[in-house]
């Protein structure tokens, strides 16, 4: 670990002297590419930088015990050396976090799908009520949010939404959404006051570049129809709305949030191929693929991740274990809790392996 950590540090020197290099600066683009590459390297030269200076006084105290005939400065050369070693031991927990290998999606932009599932019109209503979760979890964050595609019901459920969530870092908070979630509450219509189980499916993706995305253009049917609202009522007196399937994987993707064609036709296009890359992830990297299915179980979305039992004003999270009496806090996006616990484990189970 301590080779890997000199490394850096001499590695980060070197740039810090490249980067202040007139030729270099000239080129914003080499620029920018040094800047960032010390950026990421930044957290963990600085907690390293600390961990040298906490050794050397741990040394300065041990010095002091030994050669100190002043009893005095012995007892506080003692006390200073049990706080030292507490920090030292905090700042190695902390770098072996800081080395751990870093999900190469994790500071994308997200699209989130949710999918509502058994249990009719309930389910439906659960699949606005998550919606409505995501998007004040996102704003919270500072992150902004753009609906993609909306398949509402006429009592104001959602059968199937397709969102964008933009800002730092969205994806390495919300990829651990995926799964199923499933809801025990009595509903609005049920007369004889029983509980019922429903559910409902979340896909997190990340967004990706076009250059990461081999998408063939001819292999794209693009059609084109009149974006309708509930009931069939029409919204728009063009033909905006579009629906691209994707003929050699059978995907279809539809937009009809906008009012224009072209910023339908550039959302639903942004969709499939963050789709494609979850495919190519899926497909041609086996190691991906399977820290994917950690993060969700068995890695399909039917496996239940997640219960909001209403009656109980209580969320369950079935991988990490974490139970909160504070439903009604949590549906108004206050998430972070289940998240950070979710977080602590992945990076538990990658230190095992560390």
């Amino acid at each position: 670990m301590f080779d890997k950590l000199d490394f850096i540090s001499d590695k980060y020197d070197e740039l810090s002297k490249i980067v202040s290099d007139p030729e270099v600066i000239a080129n914003q683009s080499k620029w920018q590419k040094y800047a960032k590459e010390m950026g990421e390297m930044e957290p963990i030269v600085k907690r390293y930088n600390e961990y040298k200076k906490v050794n050397e006084g741990m040394q300065e105290a041990k010095e002091i015990l030994e050669d100190g005939s002043d009893e005095e400065m012995r007892e506080l050369a003692k006390e200073e050396l049990s706080e030292l070693e507490e920090k030292k031991k905090a700042l190695q927990e902390e770098l072996k976090v800081l080395l751990l290998p870093k999900d190469p999606n994790d500071d994308r932009n997200v699209i989130l799908e949710i999918r509502a599932g058994t249990g009719g019109d309930e389910a439906a209503l659960f699949g606005a009520d998550l919606l409505r979760m995501y998007t004040m979890y996102a704003e919270n964050r500072g992150w902004k949010v753009e609906i993609v595609e909306m398949n509402e019901t006429g009592i104001g459920g959602v059968k199937e939404a397709v969102m964008m969530i933009k800002g730092k870092g969205a994806y390495s908070r919300l990829k651990y959404e995926s799964g199923a979630h499933r809801v025990q509450r009595v509903p609005e219509t049920e007369s004889s006051g029983r509980i019922h189980t429903s559910a409902a499916t979340v896909a997190v993706l990340p967004e990706v570049d076009d250059v990461e995305v081999d998408l063939d253009p001819n292999d794209v049917r693009v059609d084109v129809y009149r974006a309708s609202g509930n009931g069939g009522q029409c919204v728009n007196t063009t033909d905006s709305a579009v629906r691209l399937t994707h003929e050699p994987t059978g995907l279809v993707v539809t937009c009809q949030d906008e009012k224009s064609q072209i910023k339908n036709k550039d959302k639903a296009f942004k969709v499939l191929k963050s789709r494609l890359y979850d495919l190519k992830l899926q497909e041609q990297n086996k190691e991906i693929a399977d820290q994917r299915k950690s993060m969700v179980g068995s890695g399909d979305r039917s496996e239940r991740i997640r219960t909001y039992n209403f009656p109980q004003g209580r969320v369950s999270d079935h991988r990490s274990g974490t139970t909160l009496y504070k439903l009604e806090s949590f549906m108004n996006g206050n998430m972070d809790e289940i998240i950070d616990g979710l977080i602590t484990q992945d990076q538990a189970e990658k230190m095992k392996n560390f």
